[in-house]
Parts: C-alpha cells; sequence; structure tokens
C-alpha cells in the first residue's frame, strides 16, 4: 500500500523540552520519520532527568520525557563541532521540516539558521519556536509567559494569588500554533515548490489564546478578576458542588432551559419562580445567593444518580475525575499508547484527539540517548568504522549505560 502523505514527510527535531518535541510528536503520530537531534554535552534533552521523586534514576526516560516522544529516533551528537553540523546539514538537506526552539540568534552561531540549511534545501519549512518572537532574546518559560500573558492573574480563587496552571499550556498553544503554520507551509509548498521560514512565540500564543478574556478588557473595558472555576457571565457555569460522601460535580448551564430543567431535577421549581434567577444576567448578579440553594439540594444526591437524571434533562454536568479516573474513562482508552523494550514497559497518551491513519496505531516507545545513532548515520553514508572514530572523538554517542 502507498505511503501517505504525512508518511512520506522527513522531521528533523532539534528542539527540546515540550512545545518543539509536541510538534515533532504530532507529525510522529501522523506516521512521519520524526528524528530527535540531542545535543550530547547536555546529556541529551533536559527532560529526560525531570525526574518525579517516585521514579527510578536507572533509565533516562523520564515520565515527563515519556510525555511526548514516543515514536522518534534519537542521534546524540556535539553539534559544536564541525563534523556535528555537517551530520545535520546532510540530515537536513533530506528533510521536510526542521523544528528548533533555539533563542533568537543561537542557530546563527551555531550554523543551524533557516537560511544556512535552506542554501541546499529550498523546499525545506524551517519551523522556530521561540519565548517572545524574533526580536526578543529572552529564553521563554511556560511559567513566566503564563504571568505575563495574563493567564496567573486570571487563576485562582478571587480573595487568593494568582496561581499558574499545572500543565504547561504556553508550550502547548504555541506547539499548536505552530503545527497549524507547518500544515498551510506543506500546502502552498505543493503548489510553489517553496519551503518557509515559521516563527511562532509562546507569549504570542499564549496572548491569542486570551480569547473573551482580552475582549472582555478591549471592547467592554473590563478587567478579568480571578473568580475560581466560575464563569464572569454566564451562572452556574464551572461551579463544583458536593453530592452525598463529598464526591464532586460540576455544572455548566449555558442557558435559561437549562437552568429549569436542573431546578426540575433538583425539586426546587421555586427557584425558577424567583425574580433573582429567571434569567442568566440575573443568575449572574445574584450568583453568591444562588450557590448555597443549589448546594442544600445536591448534597442529597448520590453523585451518579444525580448525573444520570442531569443527562437525561440534558443539563450539562460532570464528575471532578482525578488524572487516573480520566484516564480509566472508555473514551480515554483508544488514546493510550503501550509499548515493550527490552524487558521495560512503557505507557502513555496520544497527543493526537483523532484515530490515527489506518497501521498507525502503536508508536516506537521513546527512545534512549542516542539510540538510534548508528543506523542514522549508516543510512546517511558513514562507515562503521568512521562512527567508531567520531564515538570516539565524543562527537556522537551509540551506547548508553541504561540500553
Amino acid at each position: 500500500m502507498a505511503a501517505s502523505f504525512s508518511q512520506s514527510l522527513k522531521v528533523l527535531e532539534l528542539a527540546s523540552v515540550l512545545a518543539g518535541p509536541a510538534v515533532g510528536l504530532f507529525f510522529a503520530e501522523l506516521g512521519a520519520e520524526v528524528i530527535k537531534v540531542e545535543n550530547l554535552l547536555t546529556a541529551g534533552d533536559v527532560t529526560r532527568c525531570w525526574r518525579l521523586p517516585q521514579e527510578s534514576s536507572n533509565t533516562d526516560i523520564s515520565a515527563y520525557f515519556s510525555c511526548i516522544n514516543w515514536g522518534k529516533r534519537s542521534l546524540a551528537l556535539n553539534l559544536k563541532t564541525a563534523e556535528g553540523l555537517a551530520i545535520i546539514q546532510k540530515l537536513a538537506a533530506q528533510a521536510d521540516i526542521v523544528i528548533v526552539n533555539y533563542k533568537p540568534g543561537d542557530a546563527e552561531k551555531l550554523g543551524v539558521d533557516a537560511a544556512s540549511l535552506r542554501k541546499q534545501n529550498p523546499g525545506l519549512i524551517y519551523a522556530h519556536l521561540t519565548g517572545y518572537g524574533p526580536d526578543n532574546s529572552r529564553a521563554g518559560f511556560d511559567a513566566l509567559i503564563q504571568a505575563e500573558t495574563g493567564f496567573v492573574d486570571l487563576n485562582g480563587e478571587s480573595e487568593g494569588p494568582g496561581l499558574k496552571m499545572p500543565v504547561a499550556l504556553m508550550d502547548l498553544l504555541a506547539a499548536h500554533q505552530l503545527k497549524e503554520a507547518i500544515l498551510i507551509a506543506l500546502l502552498e509548498r505543493q503548489a510553489t515548490g517553496q519551503g518557509a521560514l515559521l516563527e511562532i512565540g509562546l507569549f504570542q500564543s499564549g496572548l491569542v489564546s486570551l480569547a473573551n478574556q482580552a475582549s472582555a478588557w478591549l471592547q467592554a473595558g473590563q478587567l478579568p478578576q480571578r473568580m475560581g472555576s466560575e464563569h464572569p457571565s454566564i451562572v452556574p457555569y464551572g461551579t463544583v458542588y458536593s453530592c452525598q460522601q463529598n464526591q464532586k460535580l460540576m455544572l455548566a448551564v449555558g442557558n435559561d432551559a437549562q437552568f429549569k430543567a436542573l431546578c426540575e431535577v433538583l425539586g426546587c421549581p421555586e427557584l425558577i419562580q424567583n425574580q433573582r434567577f429567571q434569567t442568566n444576567p440575573l443568575r449572574v448578579q445574584n450568583r453568591q445567593q444562588l450557590h448555597p440553594l443549589l448546594q442544600t439540594r445536591i448534597e442529597n444526591f448520590q453523585r451518579q444518580a444525580l448525573l444520570t437524571r442531569l443527562w437525561q434533562a440534558k443539563v450539562p454536568a460532570g464528575a471532578l475525575h482525578t488524572v487516573a479516573e480520566a484516564l480509566e474513562q472508555p473514551e480515554a482508552q483508544a488514546l493510550l499508547l503501550k509499548a515493550e523494550k527490552a524487558g521495560s514497559s512503557y505507557l502513555g497518551l496520544r497527543s493526537l484527539a483523532f484515530a490515527p491513519p489506518q497501521g498507525l496505531e502503536t508508536l516506537l516507545p521513546p527512545p534512549h540517548l542516542g539510540e538510534h545513532s548508528q543506523e542514522l548515520l549508516v543510512a546517511l553514508g558513514l562507515s562503521l568504522s568512521e562512527i567508531q572514530s567520531l564515538e570516539k572523538a565524543g562527537i556522537i554517542l551509540t551506547q548508553n549505560m541504561f540500553e
């Protein structure tokens, strides 16, 4: 069977941490060949050592590294050598996409900037992630960009401090922006034969994702405030309530008809007639009075029984799950990844929320540092003796203690 368009792509990933590797994972899941080039001088991607206290130190594949590096082959080399640069140039000459996350100016110092690599491959799509765009040399750190784009100020309880989110959302938002830009560039290349230089900043990606919170200020002149999980203009939406045995659920009532149905299920039709709650604008004004009235009803129900009745009445509601509980849901099972390698088991989660191409239901497990260096260099035309010489000189790594 002929390979699909995405399966014919070759991606060279010079990026580390989360945003850039997330883009590489996206293409790996679509069937592209993804080569992850890791800096030998820093023992590879820094997330290899971002271990939880419970994790074993007898592996260079941490849970963090694992989350974003399935389906890739690892090439470990010293980019600051002429030989290392020559290897990158050969790989880039064969690639469709190069992904980097260097600070502005650093790629030029190494000789792996867009202009240098596209000289020999005009069709190359060079995808560059930065913290703040090409004119700001500051490194991009997700937590700081959450703070600087207003997300931390928005997140948390009204009387408490702003909080960063427990997922590196700025990295993931930037990755989505870059994926979209690459897909457009691939379409344009089909028509013109020319590649592209794509530049995406984490700050810009976070800022454009403020959505209604930005327009509240820009259009209405209303500075958004921290509200916990509640919504500034819909009630009860995002509010958490306790059922029997302190099991939690959340409501997402978006209109008056849903509020009426909620009250009927809870057995409190008097709230529908209460002038303070008859319309959503009134409920927004009187949310502090409404919430305890709903809580006194909800706490008498067993959670699953109440959820079933709410769903039947078309009232949006859901259980508060732990991560473990979420991953146990039936809808999650098709998204889970499993693999075995050298006696070790690997479990992961896809980044694609849609079905992968046929035949790509499984992926290579996350690689050890330099695990595929030898096979990749042989494919480039290097002999085994040349590879051994490069390894003795500290320019590449083909084996490490964890394999």
